[in-house]
């Protein structure tokens, strides 16, 4: 059974970091593109970071880039997100989602991605 959970979430200051982890049951991480997708209250999902299936290429939406920076541990069959400069605007539920098995690329479009964490809540306030 596949299964992504998302943990790391909670209440940061803005400036500050969070790392968001997502681990992965069911089938191997190595096989498959991981993304980062994320929905603030009353505003539609949108996309935040990817991952191809062997770890080397990365993708980051506009608004994160410089800031977010996606992993992949395949040992702990988990992907990572690591953020910093956390924003007032960077408040949203966050999850991960399972892309198909590119190899070497991954895009940004929740179209592509079929299975999807329950979401972990960062809140960014002063």
């Amino acid at each position: 059974q596949v299964q992504l959970v998302e943990s790391g979430g909670g209440l940061v200051q803005p400036g500050g970091s969070l790392r968001l982890s997502c681990v992965a049951s069911g089938f191997p991480m190595d096989s498959y593109a991981i993304g980062w997708f994320r929905q603030a209250p009353g505003k539609e999902r949108e996309e935040v970071s990817c991952v191809s299936s062997n770890g080397q290429y990365t993708t980051s939406a506009a608004s994160v880039k410089g800031r977010f920076t996606i992993s992949k541990d395949i040992s702990k069959n988990a992907v990572y997100l690591q953020m910093h400069g956390l924003k007032l605007e960077d408040t949203a539920v966050y999850y991960c989602a399972r892309g198909p098995t590119w190899a070497a690329m991954c895009r940004l479009h929740e179209i592509f991605y079929g299975y999807w964490g329950k979401g972990t809540q960062v809140t960014v306030s002063s």
